[in-house]
């Protein structure tokens, strides 16, 4: 179960991070509320996943779902160029993830 969590809190990393840059500095209103809830969800779930995951594992995997997922966003939505080399490294990035998967035993 923790396993799940961890990863919607990325995901929701992912979102956060894309409101935090459509808020405009908190200027916009809509994506500012985003922001705090994805945020807040985010957090607890990362909180949540750590009672079972090890921290560093936990954050590894947290951070990497997140700037994955925020990266392919922003090339689909048209905001950053796509490139083979980014495909590429984020396909490692994403193997790395897994690895890190693999490789916990817990606590």
């Amino acid at each position: 179960m923790s396993w799940i969590v961890l990863i919607v809190s990325g995901v929701l990393e992912a979102v956060w991070a894309t409101a935090l840059g459509k808020s405009e500095g908190f200027t916009r209103l809509w994506p500012s509320v985003v922001f705090f809830a994805a945020l807040a969800a985010s957090m607890g779930g990362l909180a949540f996943a750590m009672r079972e995951i090890p921290t560093g594992t936990a954050y590894a995997v947290w951070v990497g779902i997140g700037a994955a997922l925020t990266v392919v966003w922003a090339m689909a939505a048209g905001d950053t160029e796509v490139s083979w080399v980014k495909i590429l490294l984020l396909m490692g990035l994403v193997g790395c993830i897994v690895g890190l998967k693999l490789v916990d035993t817990g606590h």
